[in-house]
C-alpha cells in the first residue's frame, strides 16, 4: 500500500472522529480500487452516514493531490465488519472477553481464542489468550502475524 495514500486517509479521518482500521488497494493500474475500513473513535457503531462523511473527505483530498492515484479510481468506505482485524494493543484491549482467530507461530498456526488480557509495556505487550479447552496461553503481540475477531451466527 502506498504510504502517502494511507497518511492522507488518516489525516482526513482523524478530525472527523474516525480511525483507519484497514486500507486495501486492488483493481488495475488504470482503475485502482481503494477499500477503506473505518471505525469511530467514540466506539459507537459505524453507520452509513459515517461512511458517506469519510468518503467525501477522503475523495476531496485524493482529487486535490494529482498523481497520487489514477484519476479514475474507485473509493469504497465501510465499517470493519463483524470480523474486524486486530492490529495493535489498543484493539486487543478494546475487545477483551471476545473471541478472535489468531495466527501466531507460538500457537502453531491459526486458532480461535478468547482474549483474556493485554499486559506489559508499550512495544512489549503480552497477550493472554484462552483456548477452547480452557488453557491459557501467553504470547507476545509482536509474534501475532494476523488476527481478526471471530463471529458465529447463533441458530
Amino acid at each position: 500500500m502506498n504510504q502517502a495514500i494511507e497518511a492522507l486517509i488518516i489525516a482526513e479521518l482523524t478530525p472527523l472522529g474516525y480511525e483507519l482500521v484497514e486500507v486495501r488497494q486492488g483493481g488495475s493500474k488504470g482503475r485502482p480500487v481503494l477499500d477503506v475500513r473505518i471505525d469511530r473513535t467514540d466506539l459507537a457503531k459505524v453507520q452509513v452516514g459515517d461512511c458517506e462523511k469519510a468518503s467525501r473527505a477522503i475523495e476531496a483530498r485524493l482529487d486535490a493531490e494529482p498523481g497520487l492515484i489514477a484519476s479514475r479510481y474507485v473509493l469504497e468506505v465501510s465499517s470493519p465488519g463483524m470480523e474486524r482485524p486486530l492490529r495493535n494493543a489498543a484493539d486487543w484491549k478494546r475487545f477483551v472477553g471476545r473471541r478472535a482467530a489468531v495466527n501466531a507461530m507460538a500457537l502453531h498456526g491459526r486458532h480461535e481464542m478468547e482474549i483474556v488480557a493485554v499486559e506489559g509495556e508499550a512495544g512489549a505487550e503480552l497477550l493472554r489468550l484462552r483456548d477452547g479447552k480452557g488453557t491459557e496461553h501467553s504470547i507476545a503481540l509482536a509474534d501475532v502475524t494476523d488476527a481478526r475477531l471471530a463471529f458465529h451466527w447463533k441458530p
